[in-house]
């Protein structure tokens, strides 16, 4: 038999390849992810006062949903979900110098949508570091975590509060 059409437990461990999902049940899933930009309070209030570019606030939010959508080209052992609904919420905290993005994907399918809600995440925190560093080259993303999952075989999962 063809390696490449072996089943996954005869495959040697080192051939890279895509789970076979296709016997899985469909179920809602959903995922919920985090993150932090960190800056100088100085650099916050620029990017929420908006800057040149336009509303830094606003592109992260858009970054993020396209980001989540382009999941499964960007990760190779990720599948394609039927994502029915996405939340980028892009909060600001100009004293402490931090704006904090949680993501909220939401599918009916064979599987979750954890990848699609920490790539949301993760985009999102590369847009408002693509327009920080112009203020802090000193920016920096933390704390790019999922936070929270439901649906599918392994149930309900929720993160550990963190520090």
């Amino acid at each position: 038999m063809d390696a490449s059409r072996a089943p996954e437990e005869a495959r040697p461990a080192d051939v890279a390849r895509i789970v076979e999902v296709g016997g899985k049940e469909v179920t809602d899933r959903e995922a919920l992810a985090e993150c932090v930009v960190t800056m100088t309070p100085e650099a916050c209030a620029r990017l929420v006062a908006g800057t040149p570019k336009g509303n830094p606030l606003e592109a992260a939010r858009i970054a993020g949903v396209m980001g989540l959508k382009r999941t499964p080209e960007l990760l190779p052992f990720c599948h394609p979900v039927a994502v029915t609904g996405a939340e980028v919420v892009v909060t600001p905290e100009p004293q402490a110098g931090r704006i904090s993005i949680r993501t909220t994907v939401r599918a009916r399918d064979r599987t979750g949508v954890e990848m699609e809600a920490l790539t949301a995440a993760a985009v999102a925190a590369l847009s408002l570091y693509d327009t920080a560093k112009a203020y802090d080259r000193a920016a920096r993303i933390d704390g790019l975590r999922l936070l929270e999952k439901r649906g599918g075989k392994s149930g309900h999962y929720v993160a550990e509060a963190s520090d």
